[in-house]
Formats: structure tokens, C-alpha cells, sequence
């Protein structure tokens, strides 16, 4: 586990490194960088690069030593519904966040069809927060695959946001998360794309956070929304 400096979390877990691109909003994958550089500061998870996918057991068993309670992001170097991670490794992670259920364990992905496939292999015990990337239009559908896990608590990552999300159905959305892309070419994000997800949020009765205004400098441009930081979250219930 590592401290995070993301502002909807408090740790990261990694089982899994590597990943791959499915759409847009992977153009400019923080994660794909980082590798790059943990891989030159000689760091052996990270060696064989970004575009391996590569399992890693032995941190299986880091959770059960965590003292106190953690928000934890499962994963943030990776996609644990990746197709080259193993059935039965996604299942070893359940049952590790099972068995850790002081802990909340945020698991994240742009791969939601996969855990709808494996919904009924999986125990969706009320500690593991499950959500998806919806960065535009193209990829709504994500959604609609998050309702059909037995997920307790389901999230939104609208981040990059890099389109408008208009009428957006968030029945059974408990969270959404919204933030724009940042780097050095970052993709320009509307303040009216945001408006209407908050407005959206508000009508399903799903909490709202805004990660940041993004851009190449987003330390600059900061996280305020209309003057008002929206740091909203889930009830937690450990």
C-alpha cells in the first residue's frame, strides 16, 4: 500500500501492472507514464513496462498486515478486469477485500463488461466500491454494466472528461467523480459539461466530487467550482 496523493482516496493497492488502451480517455494514461519512470528508477514490479499486463501475488497478502481502516484504490497502475488478468486472480483479490472488510476497497474500471460477466464468481461484500471511467458519450454504456453487478456502492469516474455527458440516467449511482485531464496537451473540459453532471447527480440523489479544473498547470487552476470545493462521498460504514 501507498500513500495517494488522489483526492478521492487515501492508499493504493497494486495486485496488477500493465495495462492497455480502449478509448479515448486512455490517450494520455497517467499510469503509462508513471511505469515509464518507475521502470528507470529500476523498480522490478514495473520492469517489463506499461504494455505488459503482469500479476503480482505475493501482494495478496499486504492488506491483512494494513493497521487501522484505509480507503484503498485497487489498482490504480492497472485494470484488474484486463483481459490478460486470470479469472481466477480477480477472484483471489475479491477474497482478499472480503476478508479485509474494514477496509474500503475502490475498484475501478474501463472494463465493466467483464465484471458483469463475472458478477455471480464474485462477492461483492459492502467494502468494495466499484465504478467506471465515462470520459464521453462514446462510452455511456459503461453504466448500464456497473447496474448489473451486485456491487453495494457504484461509482463514476467522469475523468478526463473530455465531452459532454448530457442526461445522464444515474439510477443506482451512488458517486460521481469529475475531473478534467491535465499534462502537458491536455484535452479542454466545459464548465457546462460539468454543471449538467452535477445537476444530474443532485436528481438521482448520488454524491458529487470535482477532482480539478485540470490543464497544464491544475496545481493553477485548482478545484473549486463555482467558489466551492464539492468533496462529497459515500457513507462510509466500516
Amino acid at each position: 500500500m501507498a500513500k495517494s496523493s488522489i483526492e478521492w482516496t487515501e492508499s493504493t493497492w497494486n495486485p496488477v501492472t500493465g495495462c492497455s488502451k480502449v478509448s479515448a480517455g486512455c490517450k494520455f494514461c497517467y499510469a503509462e507514464t508513471m511505469t515509464r519512470r518507475l521502470k528507470a528508477m529500476g523498480l522490478e514490479k514495473y520492469k517489463d513496462g506499461f504494455k505488459n499486463v503482469r500479476i503480482h501475488p505475493t501482494t495478496l497478502s499486504d492488506p491483512y498486515e494494513w493497521t487501522g481502516s484505509k480507503i484503498v484504490f485497487v489498482n490504480s497502475m492497472s485494470d484488474l478486469f484486463h483481459p490478460d488478468v486470470p479469472d481466477e486472480f480477480i477472484i483471489r483479490v475479491f477474497q482478499v477485500m472480503n476478508d479485509n472488510s474494514h477496509h474500503i476497497f475502490q475498484v475501478l474500471t474501463k472494463r465493466p463488461e467483464r465484471a458483469a460477466k463475472m458478477n455471480n464468481k464474485l462477492y461483492w461484500s459492502a467494502n468494495i466500491w466499484f465504478g467506471t471511467s465515462v470520459e464521453d458519450s462514446k462510452v455511456i454504456e459503461r453504466i448500464d454494466l456497473v447496474r448489473l453487478t451486485d456491487a453495494k456502492t457504484k461509482f463514476l469516474s467522469c475523468e478526463p472528461l473530455i465531452g459532454p455527458l448530457e442526461n445522464l440516467n444515474l439510477s443506482s449511482i451512488d458517486w460521481v467523480i469529475v475531473g478534467g485531464e491535465s499534462g502537458r496537451t491536455p484535452r479542454p473540459m466545459e464548465k457546462d459539461w460539468v454543471l449538467e453532471i452535477k445537476e444530474q447527480a443532485q436528481v438521482y440523489g448520488a454524491k458529487f466530487f470535482f477532482k480539478q479544473w485540470g490543464g497544464t498547470n491544475k496545481k493553477k487552476t485548482g478545484r473549486k467550482l463555482d467558489g466551492k470545493f464539492y468533496d462529497e462521498m459515500p457513507n462510509i460504514n466500516y
